[in-house]
């Protein structure tokens, strides 16, 4: 029985064009910024996202990490999302690494912190307290798309406070199809952001970071204090260059594969879909009897071959991505159907 691999984006395999890119690419030693292929990447990704600057970084944590540590000094406060990937998934290292503190206010189901929670969480200035300097967003939240309507929202919540706001867009590319707006429509409302080239964009390494030029100047410093500069960086480079120009719009498939994969779910006894007003690459399900739970279903599909996740408070998540099929996803529900048959009986 084939495996169908489901966890995340992150387990696509680069395309041997890619490959190809990669082998071929020009390089220089990139801690001296010498290195052409980085640089290329740089300003194109600065361009995109209507930016001065842009610093290539080995991972979406290390670019969350080093963008808060940049915007904030010891015992400054970012305010974020309680379910925000860098509040529960990146090990508190802004708290850990650089004494920031994490204020975290309920995510709303569509990923939006309610502007009121957050107007209410900016500390006045007081000897007491701690001071508000960021606000960090998410996009897209568990496959919900932030509109950039709400973004604005936010950032002229935060100039009449004098904060920043950075953007975790791990998933922007996925955004950026799904609501058939430009990249800059979503960072126009945003100070910084990353945005990873590892997901559903296929290349095997790499996040970049984008904002002014004193802020690139003082990420590079951060960069490097966390081991993450790298040399001869191009060849990773290469990859994220290839995906930019063959990858991006190959997103709506996954989108489409998703609808799919949740329209055959929601047809099977026993299943339940969380429904989503723009579905993009996320589907999340769950039984909707007592005796099974999450964890056991997540078991008896890893036994079937159907490898998935569980998130904590919205089910089981299955993630479409590059190198998955129709047949694929068609073998995906059949699979589920006979378990849900058996586990019946």
């Amino acid at each position: 029985m084939n495996k169908i691999d489901l966890r995340s984006d992150t387990v696509t395999l680069p395309p041997q064009a890619m490959r190809d890119a990669m082998y071929k690419a020009e390089l220089g030693d990139d801690v001296y910024g010498e290195d052409p292929t980085v640089n290329l990447l740089q300003e194109r990704c600065a361009q995109l996202t209507g930016k001065d600057a842009a610093l290539f970084v080995a991972s979406g944590t290390m670019g969350n990490l080093t963008a808060v540590l940049s915007h904030c000094q010891r015992s400054d406060e970012v305010i974020l999302g309680s379910r925000s990937h860098i509040a529960i998934w990146e090990q508190a290292g802004a708290a850990a690494f650089g004494g920031v503190s994490l204020r975290t206010i309920a995510n709303e189901a569509d990923g939006t912190l309610p502007l009121e929670q957050i107007n209410l969480c900016i500390n006045e200035d007081d000897p007491h307290r701690t001071q508000t300097r960021l606000i960090a967003l998410e996009n897209t939240f568990n496959g919900q798309p932030l509109m950039p309507a709400y973004m604005r929202m936010v950032k002229e919540l935060a100039l009449q406070n004098g904060l920043a706001v950075h953007l975790d867009g791990a998933r922007l590319f996925n955004a950026s199809r799904v609501l058939l707006a430009s990249i800059d429509e979503f960072t126009a409302h945003v100070d910084t952001v990353q945005f990873c080239f590892s997901k559903g964009l296929a290349a095997p390494v790499g996040s970049i970071i984008c904002g002014n030029h004193e802020f690139i100047a003082k990420a590079r410093r951060v960069r490097k204090a966390l081991g993450g500069g790298m040399r001869q960086a191009g060849v990773l480079a290469a990859g994220c260059l290839w995906a930019l120009d063959n990858m991006v719009e190959r997103l709506d498939l996954d989108h489409a594969l998703a609808r799919q994969l949740a329209d055959g779910l929601a047809q099977i006894p026993g299943i339940k879909v969380v429904p989503a007003q723009h579905r993009t690459n996320m589907v999340f399900f769950e039984s909707d009897r007592s005796d099974l739970s999450r964890a056991e279903l997540a078991r008896r599909l890893r036994d079937i071959g159907v490898l998935v996740a569980v998130e904590g408070q919205l089910g089981i998540r299955a993630v479409t991505h590059f190198g998955l099929t129709a047949e694929d996803i068609e073998e995906t529900i059949v699979r589920v159907e006979d378990l849900m048959a058996v586990a019946v009986h």
